[in-house]
């Protein structure tokens, strides 16, 4: 069985176990690729409703949340107590720690990946999406991230503190606004590497994997890169004398 077979059993459960046991399910904290999976098995199934939830409004890391069709609760309702936010503090005299430092500490613990989500580091820490099944586990575990001591709590997903955005403002013309055309300007990588990264899967748009390189890109729309970066595309401006089309994207950094 390939992983994304293992990936589609294991959603298919989910939606089975919501649906004939009337109460709701969600997957492990799933990446672009595998949310794009699960989204067009969604789309097929009978008896229940599903929404993406990954603690947060701009989460990139989200667990496909399954509901019986019929059960009368709200999508608050539903997703309350399925994610859980561990609080990571660092001692202010310590080297800055980045989210591979936060993750690698987390995996080299036996966490498997789909336990935990999104990871919003800060100068003096980290908040860190996880599965409640194993916040007391971290609690008493988690003492490391990188060579620096850290001490650990938790905080309600309200709570959370996202880090403030540093961005640069990119400027520059295309052939048109498909997809490896606005993402080789992005992250300034050639169009050919581009259109290669978008079959490879490694690119997302509005948190969905997009393969199709010639996907006309919207005008607001946010383009991840896997090991790149993230960036929106906040402009579509008019065409120049050349016959390419002004864009103006604001890449984060």
């Amino acid at each position: 069985m390939t992983k994304d077979e293992l990936t589609l059993a294991k959603i298919e459960d989910k939606i089975t176990q919501s649906r004939d046991g009337w109460y709701v399910t969600a997957t492990g904290f799933l990446d672009s690729h595998e949310q794009a999976l699960a989204k067009k098995e969604a789309m097929h199934a009978a008896g229940v409703r599903t929404l993406m939830y990954g603690g947060y409004d701009d989460a990139e890391r989200r667990m496909l949340v399954c509901i019986p069709a019929d059960l009368p609760i709200s999508d608050e309702e539903a997703t309350e107590g399925l994610v859980m936010v561990l609080r990571v503090t660092k001692p202010a005299m310590s080297r800055v720690l980045s989210h591979r430092d936060y993750l690698g500490s987390i995996l080299g613990l036996g966490i498997e990946r789909r336990l935990t989500g999104d990871i919003l580091v800060r100068d003096d820490g980290a908040d860190i999406f996880i599965v409640p099944e194993i916040a007391d586990f971290l609690l008493r575990e988690y003492h490391q991230a990188g060579r620096a001591a850290v001490k650990t709590g938790l905080v309600a997903a309200g709570d959370v503190i996202i880090p403030e955005t540093r961005c640069e403002i990119i400027k520059d013309t295309v052939s048109s606004v498909r997809l490896d055309s606005v993402v080789s300007s992005a992250f300034r990588i050639s169009r050919n590497t581009a259109a290669d990264a978008v079959r490879s899967g490694l690119v997302s748009v509005d948190h969905a994997e997009c393969l199709k390189v010639d996907a006309k890109v919207e005008e607001g729309s946010v383009l991840v890169l896997k090991g790149k970066g993230k960036a929106m595309l906040e402009e579509i401006g008019n065409e120049s004398k050349k016959n390419r089309t002004w864009i103006r994207i604001k890449r984060f950094v």
